[in-house]
């Protein structure tokens, strides 16, 4: 690979999509880098689909360059791209790095990725220092071809899907030649630690919650206990409807709930597997308690955890291997003082110790977590409780300002307690 002299300071940020709802805590790392002084350019691979945005995405100051979502789409943008790239000293390296990649992976999707590439590599050559990906998979592929093409050092923060379903053979590849790497639960650290040859390149960089956009209530919860047809417990869960995120499990588990109990089911989020999970609702013949949201603007999730009784996530491991790493909507409703019931799937036990912070139960043990409900929706008190606890943990051990600066290290930057 053939260096350059940066002649700037800027970032890009190679991301799938943006703005997403569902990806706030991106949103909200930018922001906060920002703050620190951090030019950041976004780079997304996706236009938005999302019918809103998070008060967060009209913080951040950085623009965004949309690369060709589909390249036939642009031609004429990808052939300028590739004309321009092909005089590069390092157009072969890179084309044959790509080349090697795609005799493993024959899908349009790695066509798409170099193509991507080129089109970063030349309308950004000499206008960024520095290519950092959201995602251990398509985004960092694509800044990995970039970075070979440009001459420039690329970075990676990995998460949840992208590292359990990305092949072996790439990880190890992408934690060979990346300059460094976040990762943000402790099981995915030792999950990577297996896999990389230098581990001093990962680091455990937890998202961190803004506290100052989740205050805390300043309303006790009423005293509900399934026992008032007209004041039922209200169960919430936030999150896309996606194999991982459990719901099914967890509709079993409500039907199971003895016939006396009284409690509403509310859901935010959209996902493909939406309308199996409303029919999976009428065939048990719980509809009528349950609300399906779809996707909400932050504001409007704030205001349903502190209307909230019990928020519920079911994760689990999919038969491909996705699954969470912590959940930020665990976070967030914590911070509410909202008591919490989850499995212990990958970093999910790294913020709640059963029974202090909120219950935990197995993976796909739908009776197991029908009696947890059952509990939680009879003992006001025992939610209370967790509801302090929690809220206390995640105000000291997981706030922004906390891990912030873990990153903002990363960059070259003042941390806030050095500024």
């Amino acid at each position: 690979m053939t260096s350059m002299s940066p002649i700037t300071n800027r970032v890009a940020f190679v991301v799938k999509g943006y703005p997403r709802l569902s990806e706030s805590f991106i949103a909200q790392e930018i922001a906060a880098l920002e703050q620190r002084g951090l030019d950041i350019l976004i780079v997304s691979l996706r236009h938005p689909t999302d019918p809103a945005i998070h008060p967060i995405h009209a913080e951040v100051r950085a623009t965004v360059l949309y690369l060709p979502e589909y390249l036939y789409q642009e031609p004429l943008r990808v052939i300028r791209a590739w004309s321009n790239a092909r005089r590069s000293p390092n157009y072969e390296a890179t084309r044959n790095m790509w080349r090697e990649d795609l005799r493993r992976d024959r899908s349009a999707n790695r066509v798409r990725r170099f193509g991507q590439a080129m089109v970063l590599g030349y309308e950004l050559m000499g206008k960024v220092r520095h290519l950092h990906a959201h995602f251990l998979h398509t985004p960092a592929s694509v800044a990995r071809y970039a970075s070979n093409l440009m001459g420039i050092p690329w970075s990676c923060s990995a998460h949840a899907k992208d590292i359990w379903t990305t092949p072996m053979w790439e990880k190890r590849q992408k934690l060979d030649e990346c300059a460094w790497m976040t990762t943000c639960t402790r099981a995915n650290v030792s999950h990577l630690h297996e896999i990389a040859a230098n581990h001093d390149i990962i680091k455990l960089n937890y998202h961190g919650l803004d506290l100052q956009r989740f205050p805390l209530p300043d309303h006790p919860r009423p005293p509900r206990d399934g026992r008032h047809p007209r004041d039922p417990v209200i169960i919430l869960s936030v999150g896309r409807a996606v194999d991982k995120k459990g719901y099914e499990d967890l509709l079993r588990a409500l039907h199971k709930l003895p016939p006396t109990r009284e409690w509403q089911f509310v859901h935010i989020g959209d996902g493909d597997l939406l309308p199996a999970l409303k029919h999976l609702g009428r065939e048990l013949g719980i509809e009528s308690r349950i609300r399906w949201l779809g996707a909400l603007p932050q504001q409007e999730v704030l205001d349903w955890y502190r209307r909230a009784d019990i928020f519920a996530l079911a994760c689990r491991v999919s038969a491909d291997g996705d699954r969470d790493g912590l959940p930020n909507v665990l976070l967030e409703a914590l911070s509410q003082r909202l008591a919490v019931l989850s499995t212990n799937v990958s970093g999910i036990p790294e913020l709640i110790d059963q029974g202090q912070h909120g219950v935990m139960v197995s993976e796909r043990d739908i009776d197991a977590l029908s009696r947890a409900l059952d509990r939680l929706i009879g003992d006001p008190d025992l939610r209370l409780r967790l509801g302090e606890a929690g809220s206390i943990r995640v105000h000291e051990k997981f706030s922004l300002d906390t891990h912030i600066n873990g990153i903002a290290a990363r960059f070259g930057l003042q941390t806030a307690s050095a500024a």
